[in-house]
């Protein structure tokens, strides 16, 4: 998406996901802007792992955090949490680095709730989170 979006003159910077919070505020950045890998029936989107921490800092910084995502992405199923992911979640074998007692666990998606998204630019329009549900309603009808 960066090069796409350097050819068509929008000044991009990319940066480490841990170095996220820091950029927000020292980069003067005006608005996020992620893809989605699925947009659930409230509005919430699951994506790769870190876009959750994404919207957060965006919220704490008064960043617009916006979702581009196809409508074909959009699933009828309602995530209250992390947890409520349909996620496999697989371990990491660190070998006998690690004590038995140690549980390792490296989920690759998270759950962004949509509390944290101020709009989704998709096929269908530009759409609220709360809009996502009308959608799917008249996609499964």
């Amino acid at each position: 998406m960066a090069r796409a979006l350097s050819e068509l003159k929008v000044p991009i910077k990319v940066i480490l996901d841990s170095a996220v919070a820091f950029a927000l505020e020292a980069f003067e950045v005006d608005m996020v802007l992620v893809g989605a890998e699925g947009v659930v029936e409230n509005g919430g989107v699951i994506n790769k792992l870190g876009t959750y921490n994404i919207a957060i800092a965006a919220k704490a910084h008064n960043i617009p955090f916006y979702v581009a995502s196809e409508s074909y992405k959009f699933a009828r199923l309602y995530p209250l949490n992390q947890n409520d992911l349909p996620l496999e979640r697989k371990p990491v074998d660190f070998g006998p680095l690690m004590p038995a007692t140690v549980k390792i666990e490296n989920p690759s998606r998270d759950y962004t709730p949509p509390k944290f998204i101020s709009l989704l630019f998709t096929d269908l329009g530009v759409l609220t989170p709360a809009a996502v549900s009308d959608e799917l309603i008249q996609l499964y009808v």
